[in-house]
Parts: C-alpha cells; structure tokens; sequence
C-alpha cells in the first residue's frame, strides 16, 4: 500500500493543492490518482486545467521545477479519463485495480500514442504535444 492511500480523496486533492503533501508520496500511482479525483470531480479539461497549474506549483514548492512535464501531464489525465469511461468505479483502490496497466505499463500504454520520447523532449515538457500516431479518444 502506498502512503498516498492513508489520505482519503479531499484530503488528498486539498494537500497537494496547498503543495503541502510530502514529496515521497508523490508517486506515479499518486499521480493517476490525482487524474482520476479531478476527471471524476470537474471533468477532463478542467481536470488538465487544475492538474497542470497545480503541479507546477508543488514541483516548484518542492524544488523539482525541472521534473515537470506538460506532455506527460495531459496525456496522464487523457489516459485516466479513457479508463474511466470505459468502466467507472467509485473509488481509486478499484479502478487501479481494475486498470492495473495505468501503474505498471503506462510506457507501453502511451507508447500506442506518441513515437516521439516525450519523456525526454525538452518540447513535450514545455507544451502539450499532440499523438502522432494513436489520438485520445
């Protein structure tokens, strides 16, 4: 169990938006659980809204400004939102497991979408950076 899931969802939400969650429990499955709070809770494209805004603020706050990536972000969110729809669960610990491959193979889960390294493009940190190969639905 990762330490993020001590928190419920409010209190989650609320600490990382005050940048006040310890960076340790910022994981990636912390990440999808952010996405999946906001989509649920405002919608796909407020969700990248407050996502993006958000997390710039608590890499900045926790000293990782170079760590953030814009491409990597929406396309995180884009991919939560996918999922959700496809079988929507009341809370984090059963659509993880339902969707385990948002955890353990998120590469080769955008890898369908993206030929380009958005992880290393110093591009895809800075804009968001449309798939090139497979679109998000």
């Amino acid at each position: 169990m990762e330490q993020h899931s001590l928190l419920d969802d409010n209190t989650f939400e609320a600490q990382f938006a005050a940048c006040k969650l310890s960076p340790g429990m910022f994981t990636h499955e912390a990440h999808i659980r952010l996405a999946w709070i906001h989509v649920k809770k405002y919608g796909v494209e407020q969700a990248i809204q407050n996502i993006c805004s958000q997390l710039i603020a608590f890499v900045d706050a926790v000293g990782a400004g170079d760590k953030y990536n814009k491409t990597l972000t929406i396309a995180a969110i884009k991919a939560v939102k996918h999922f959700i729809d496809k079988e929507p669960v009341d809370n984090f610990s059963d659509f993880i497991t339902r969707f385990p491959r948002l955890k353990y193979n998120f590469k080769e889960l955008l890898a369908f979408h993206y030929k380009v390294d958005i992880y290393n493009s110093p591009k895809a940190k800075q804009k968001f950076l449309e798939p090139d190969l497979l679109p998000f639905t």
